[in-house]
């Protein structure tokens, strides 16, 4: 499943349980963001144990960005059987300040900025 725009790219790829952001997503509110939190919530209903989010070529994301991600994981957190991996990159700076506030929401988040 694939969401692309001009700016921005959110893809999921099942065989690697991996949903990876591109560009920049900068959209106007939750309304905006319904399509891509009904791709992460797709991920919840399919069982899987793991899934993984690859940021790391996310190079802007909003508040509103923010918020889906962290109801997303507030979402998983409440299932108790999934494990998230948030992948970012060290070279993007509002990734190493905002990713770390979703370990504070679920403390098992494996958060690896690379």
């Amino acid at each position: 499943m694939e969401i692309k725009t001009e700016d921005y790219c959110v893809e999921y790829d099942p065989t690697l349980r991996t949903v990876t952001f591109a560009g920049r997503l900068r959209l106007a509110g939750a309304e905006d963001y319904a399509a891509i939190a009904q791709l992460l919530d797709d991920t919840v209903t399919q069982g899987l144990p793991l899934v993984v989010l690859n940021l790391q070529s996310l190079h802007s994301l909003n508040s509103s960005g923010m918020a889906m991600l962290s109801k997303f994981v507030i979402k998983v957190r409440q299932h108790k059987t999934i494990q998230i991996i948030v992948q970012g990159s060290k070279d993007i700076p509002w990734q190493g300040r905002s990713l770390k506030n979703l370990q504070r929401l679920m403390p098992d988040l494996q958060l690896k900025l690379d």
